[in-house]
């Protein structure tokens, strides 16, 4: 059994990332923005400086030199570039009245603010002295032209989106999100109503979309398949499609669970095949003999959750070229003390006003209540006695 430190450490070293594809960046005025998700497969950088040209930061008045009074001889608006004001230099007495992100012409000293100038016809005068330079964005101050903005490895955010826009770009070069085909097994799971007689209403099916996107993947599918004997779960595998495929239930070494003779049947290579973790011990890693990769969930639902994260958070991770990141750590309440056993623990927690962390409880595998009210999910070590506790952000 594999600890769960080792375990999730495994499954983000285990992959490669996806082939890097060209995507865009997404339309204007709508519609899906491709590339937010995906990871820059390399650096970001800029084709175009910002700003392109020098320009106004207020609106007001440019000026030809510090020295006033000045005579108003023309303006500038935003937009295209007027040949017979904004490309004609400015005299040391001339200005010239400007737009917030107009171009200014050459020449330029400053830009005068409105509320700083005093106005009568053409003649300007201030009512506060100007400065070298004040009110004048230089072409390229923000980002020089070339400029390597962001390096490879990054993950694309709206943000990130509009800085490559601004930065002239239409397309990035990315590694893609992993695409994720999920089989649901459990003769016992009803997938409409409620539960009663013997059958389960199934909760991870529903969860399943957010999960995987949360985690960095898309879910393709999600069907149901028999619990009848391994060969069905063994061609089910084969048909799913995807990279990664993902099965929720069967994941032990009970009669009824049945992902482990199907790996054997498939000639997968294991990378995990337990982890030392509650809940949530019966999961599985393994690579499919096509390149595919499975990642096998316990079926109770919190316990399934516990391994989404533990294995295929990571793996999704490394499969879209993301560092695995260091998670950060807080203090847990001495009331979760009563903890006992070797396995380390997982636990739906929120934070305090104090700023430590508190057990939810409501944490059995078979519940997701602690879970949707968490805040985070602490991982306790085996063996705890009171220090800071990392802390797994919940998949949102």
């Amino acid at each position: 059994m594999t600890s769960w430190a080792e375990a999730r450490k495994a499954a983000h070293a285990a992959a490669s990332p996806l082939p890097p594809v060209n995507v865009p960046i997404g339309p204007v005025g709508g519609g899906p923005v491709t590339a937010v998700g995906t990871t820059l497969a390399e650096p970001l950088r800029a084709v175009t400086a910002v700003p392109a040209f020098d320009c106004s930061a207020m609106d007001g008045y440019a000026l030809g030199a510090l020295g006033g009074p000045w005579r108003v001889v023309g303006r500038v608006l935003a937009g295209p570039v007027r040949a017979d004001v904004a490309t004609s230099p400015l005299g040391p007495r001339e200005a010239v009245e400007v737009a917030t992100g107009a171009a200014v012409p050459p020449g330029t000293a400053a830009v005068l603010p409105y509320e700083l100038a005093d106005r009568r016809g053409d003649r300007l005068e201030p009512t506060a002295p100007p400065h070298q330079g004040r009110h004048v964005r230089r072409t390229g101050e923000d980002v020089p032209l070339g400029a390597d903005l962001l390096p490879a490895g990054t993950p694309v955010t709206p943000t990130v989106v509009g800085l490559a826009a601004a930065a002239g770009l239409d397309s990035l070069t990315v590694h893609p999100r992993a695409r994720v085909a999920a089989l649901l097994t459990g003769d016992e799971l009803v997938h409409t109503g409620g539960s009663g007689a013997g059958l389960v209403r199934d909760a991870v099916g529903p969860a399943l979309p957010g999960w995987v996107r949360a985690l960095g993947g898309d879910l393709l599918t999600a069907r149901p398949v028999p619990d009848a004997d391994a060969d069905l779960l063994t061609t089910a595998i084969r048909a799913a499609g995807g990279d990664v495929v993902l099965t929720s239930g069967g994941a032990g070494t009970g009669p009824a669970d049945l992902v482990g003779p199907a790996l054997v049947r498939l000639g997968a290579q294991p990378v995990v095949d337990s982890v030392d973790v509650r809940p949530g011990h019966p999961q599985r890693l393994a690579l499919l003999p096509d390149g595919r990769w499975l990642v096998a969930l316990p079926g109770n639902p919190y316990a399934g959750l516990v391994a989404a994260l533990t294995l295929l958070g990571p793996l999704l991770g490394g499969l879209g070229g993301r560092p695995q990141p260091e998670l950060p750590t807080a203090p847990l309440a001495a009331s979760a003390m009563d903890l006992h056993g070797t396995a380390t623990r997982i636990l739906p927690v929120r934070r305090t006003a104090a700023g430590t962390l508190e057990r939810l409880g409501r944490d059995r595998p078979s519940n997701l209540w602690g879970a949707a009210l968490a805040d985070g999910f602490a991982v306790i070590p085996p063996g705890w006695r009171g220090e800071p506790v990392a802390l797994l952000a919940p998949p949102a």
